[in-house]
């Protein structure tokens, strides 16, 4: 096994055993931590197929977060005040997971595909300010969307089922979020390694020649932000259920730059590159901010150093000079 198979390896067996013994102690607010580091780790996941192995420098990837955050409130909403989803039709909200993170993450997946048609007939610094526009409409429409709380955001009373688990137990949440996480994790090791993924990357580093042999850059750039964009909404969704509250800051251009920063963390393309990144940053954030509330200057220098003198990330830094996936 390779150095930073070794890496990953640690990486996987510390989100695993470390939240259990702290629940084991008796700590039960570092399984909660652990829970949203791994949330933030899935949407980093997300990320990281349009970013790592696309290419595609997006800064509304926060569209996708708060499209599966809302997707969750607004189900869950009508679910516990027993009024239908469409009047006209007499749906039903749902306060069941599985059901809610299928429709999360499938229309994410659809708002990506219209996002990303537009979007990708650029690239460079218009395709990231086109998705930062994006992002901004969606922002300023869930401020001014008075059904579902506008700028207040919208809660919610009781957390999502899960069949044979009791979610509002901490650590009984955090194994369906790992679970969930580890799917995603595998799911995009799987897609970097698969034929498609090495088209993408051909796609990302000489275009001209993939077109030669006959296929479109750009259609492959396209199922990758797609698929980014759904793994992305379901983390959003989780999110949701973790905060029992959704507003439009799930929205916000912040949440695009912190989800871009966890993976450049830990190691753009790397696997476990959002995982670590996200861990630094939930932790820095818990024992930095008890502090000062200006931790976030140690976070930046912390971000500036990795940048300049660690390309490949925390992972890149640990395990050596070796390429990352795609």
């Amino acid at each position: 096994m390779s150095r930073e198979g070794l890496v990953s390896l640690a990486v996987v067996l510390s989100v695993v055993l470390l939240p259990f013994a702290a629940h084991v102690t008796g700590e039960t607010y570092w399984v909660t931590l652990a829970t949203r580091a791994a949330i933030l780790a899935l949407a980093g996941v997300g990320l990281n197929i349009a970013l790592g192995q696309g290419g595609l420098v997006s800064l509304g990837h926060a569209v996708f977060f708060g499209i599966g955050g809302y997707s969750m409130g607004i189900l869950a909403y009508h679910a516990q005040t027993y009024t239908p989803l469409v009047e006209s039709l007499g749906l039903p909200g749902t306060n069941l997971m599985p059901l809610i993170w299928l429709v999360a993450a499938t229309i994410a997946a659809l708002a990506a595909l219209l996002i990303g048609a537009l979007s990708l007939r650029t690239s460079g610094v218009y395709f990231i300010m086109i998705t930062l526009a994006f992002g901004q409409m969606f922002y300023f429409f869930a401020l001014s969307w008075p059904t579902y709380g506008g700028e207040d955001g919208l809660s919610i009373y009781v957390r999502n089922r899960f069949p044979g688990m009791n979610t509002v137990v901490p650590i009984q949440f955090y194994w369906i979020v790992v679970a969930v996480l580890l799917l995603a994790l595998l799911f995009s090791d799987r897609l970097a390694r698969s034929s498609f993924g090495l088209a993408l990357a051909a796609a990302r580093q000489v275009p001209a020649r993939v077109e030669a042999v006959g296929l479109d850059p750009q259609r492959l750039k396209l199922v990758a932000f797609v698929l980014s964009a759904a793994v992305t909404g379901l983390a959003g969704a989780l999110f949701a259920d973790l905060n029992r509250f959704v507003s439009p800051t799930m929205f916000s251009w912040h949440t695009s730059g912190e989800i871009m920063v966890f993976v450049i963390i830990g190691g753009v393309g790397r696997p476990m590159g959002p995982v670590v990144g996200a861990v630094v940053f939930v932790l820095l954030e818990y024992l930095l901010g008890g502090i000062s509330e200006y931790w976030q200057i140690a976070f930046g220098i912390l971000l500036l150093l990795i940048v300049l003198f660690a390309r490949g990330g925390l992972i890149g830094l640990i395990a050596g000079r070796g390429k990352a996936h795609g």
